[in-house]
């Protein structure tokens, strides 16, 4: 099959190590657009569900590429709209021209977004200009993002950690995904190594109780906020019915915690095992080489999903909703 794959930025060689290593890929691309990789014959195997498992690597994948000549700004414009309303560019060459193309495309929202928002959950196509007469172009990906990007508008006075920015692109991907609601000021949290409090400073944002435990404290506003209960422990030996027993009912748990992905995978069934509908967010940190067997572990927990944020680097986020 023909098919594409744009990586996050500056992580394409992650891609290609992850097609390598977890399908058995080591064909190169065909052609390479920035970091848009290209392969004219792939053979991807599709999972029991009839779908392709689609590396994590790749922001969105172009699922039917095609090439396109095309005589000016508005006979490009003219022939995307041709074919669907929806269409998003990703440009590593010609970006003058793209913005003007993009000009004449329907509207859709390219800008950095404000936290909370909402995704519609529409088809969007992508397109990449290759030189001033041809372009690529699938109408349809595997991301209702534009260009597989979520970037929101940064808050730096604010929060204690830049970390923030995970756990807000979770939440709206958590929505998008399984139209999961947002915390609010019903929902009581428990997060696993919360220092400084960067996760913890979304939630209490958004209202919610949070139940925070760290070795250290965190940042001292948080310290302060009648919406926090702080305790200085290893979280992740407390049971969960510990801490429910210090807590109360717990409705959704996070983690950013560094530790080796074999030790969360047992902290995550504990609490699958305990409670089979509580809502999670943890992110998987790699240590070096990443074990796609164990990574398969997490994947196969009913009701989760495994995706790479914007704001991951070197780490996979799992979401259990």
């Amino acid at each position: 099959m023909k098919i594409a794959f744009l990586s996050f930025p500056e992580q394409s060689e992650l891609l290609i190590s992850e097609l390598k290593n977890r399908f058995g890929i080591s064909q190169k691309p065909d052609e390479r657009f920035g970091e848009l990789l290209y392969y004219e014959n792939l053979t991807f195997k599709k999972n029991q569900a009839g779908d392709f498992e689609l590396p994590y690597w790749a922001r969105t994948v172009m699922l039917e590429p095609f090439f396109l000549e095309y005589k000016s700004i508005s006979d490009a414009a003219n022939s995307l709209k041709a074919i669907q309303r929806n269409w998003a560019p990703y440009q590593f060459t010609l970006f003058r021209k793209a913005e003007l193309i993009q000009k004449k495309l329907p509207y859709i929202n390219l800008k950095e977004r404000n936290f909370p928002c909402e995704i519609p959950s529409s088809e969007i196509g992508l397109y990449t200009l290759i030189d001033e007469t041809h372009l690529i172009a699938s109408a349809k990906t595997n991301s209702y993002l534009p260009a597989g990007a979520l970037t929101f508008k940064e808050d730096h006075e604010n929060p204690p950690s830049r970390a923030y920015l995970k756990i807000q692109e979770s939440l709206v991907m958590a929505k998008l995904l399984n139209g999961t609601p947002f915390p609010d000021s019903s929902s009581s949290c428990f997060e696993a190594g919360a220092c400084p409090g960067g996760w913890t400073w979304v939630l209490t944002n958004l209202g919610a109780k949070v139940f925070a435990v760290d070795r250290s404290e965190l940042d001292a506003k948080l310290m302060k906020n009648p919406l926090v209960k702080f305790l200085a422990h290893d979280a992740f030996t407390l049971k969960p019915q510990d801490v429910e027993n210090e807590f109360g009912k717990v409705d959704w748990v996070f983690s950013d915690v560094i530790c080796y992905p074999e030790r969360l995978l047992e902290w995550i069934k504990n609490w699958i095992e305990y409670k089979s509908n509580i809502k999670m967010i943890c992110t998987i940190k790699m240590q070096g080489e990443i074990n796609w067997p164990l990574i398969d572990e997490f994947k196969k927990i009913n009701g989760s999903r495994i995706v790479h944020l914007n704001y991951n680097k070197h780490e996979l986020t799992w979401i259990h909703t």
